[in-house]
């Protein structure tokens, strides 16, 4: 499916030695809201996973190459699963789309307390033998800080990532982006504080993107003129379910509850937990993949 406004960039400063990406992911939650029907508290929480995937999903190094994001909090939201590969296309989804909270001693939608306390992991499948995993504790559930304690701490490059979304009062998607700004190894110490200045000194996400700000404009508001924009890279909700997948995923159950599927029920129905898409899949096709399906 084609969400032609959303885009991630990726630029270079300070002679090489600061890296930036930022990216527009408005259109792909509009989608993803309409599929889940996310409450605003969830879409802001899966908005802000989704915009750090894509721009991760840029570090990737092969259009092969693919990520999986799991925010795992004890907060009401239950897990969020985030998918995203080397040619931008990502899908995602929360558990509880349905959840209220009042809002935080900011005002803000609290999203902090519907994540909770846990996890962040990351898995990379890079073409290898093995995947490579990242886990790291939640700092603030917020998402944000979570994500650039993750980058600095895990992948050990010193890192800051903004994430926003701002929910429309008929839960539609206003805007939703970021940008994630990388310090590399040799770099002069004072950059960072530099940096970290210009950093605490911008507006929110949200607020920038209502003046009109694009990707690019982001990361100069950080990095000056002297960016660099090296990439742009398309991005597009695309989930990868399809009929055959649901049969072999049926074939996998095994002849036994096969069998009692069919006595039981006649038919099934699979819902696919990204897109929410539903398989109806009559009696005379669960037979035959019975059939089919080791004892």
């Amino acid at each position: 499916m084609s969400t032609n406004g959303d885009y991630t960039v990726r630029g270079t400063a300070r002679g090489g030695f600061v890296r930036g990406f930022a990216c527009t992911t408005t259109e792909m939650m509009n989608e993803m809201q309409r599929r889940h029907q996310t409450w605003p508290i969830a879409s802001a929480a899966l908005g802000r996973t989704v915009s750090a995937g894509a721009m991760m999903g840029m570090m990737l190094k092969n259009e092969r190459d693919a990520m999986t994001i799991q925010v795992q909090g004890d907060g009401p939201l239950g897990q969020i699963l985030v998918d995203v590969d080397g040619q931008g296309h990502v899908r995602g989804y929360v558990e509880n789309p349905a959840v209220d909270l009042p809002n935080n001693a900011q005002g803000k939608l609290n999203v902090g307390d519907a994540v909770g306390n846990g996890l962040l992991n990351v898995v990379k499948d890079l073409g290898l033998k093995e995947p490579y995993r990242g886990s790291v504790r939640l700092v603030s559930g917020e998402l944000g800080d979570d994500f650039t304690y993750y980058l600095t701490a895990s992948e050990q490059v010193p890192s800051s990532v903004g994430v926003g979304v701002l929910v429309a009062p008929d839960a539609s998607i206003l805007h939703s982006g970021g940008f994630i700004i990388q310090v590399l190894p040799g770099a002069d110490e004072s950059l960072i504080g530099e940096l970290e200045q210009q950093i605490a000194h911008m507006p929110p996400i949200t607020k920038l993107m209502e003046r009109g700000d694009r990707p690019e404009d982001m990361l100069r508001r950080v990095l000056g003129d002297e960016l660099e924009v090296t990439e742009t890279q398309p991005l597009a909700f695309q989930c990868h379910c399809s009929l055959e997948r649901i049969y072999n995923t049926l074939r996998s159950m095994g002849k036994e509850e096969l069998n009692s599927l069919i006595e039981e029920r006649g038919e099934a129905e699979v819902i696919c937990h990204f897109c929410n898409e539903a398989y109806i899949v009559p009696r005379e096709e669960l037979e035959r993949l019975r059939d089919e399906a080791r004892a």
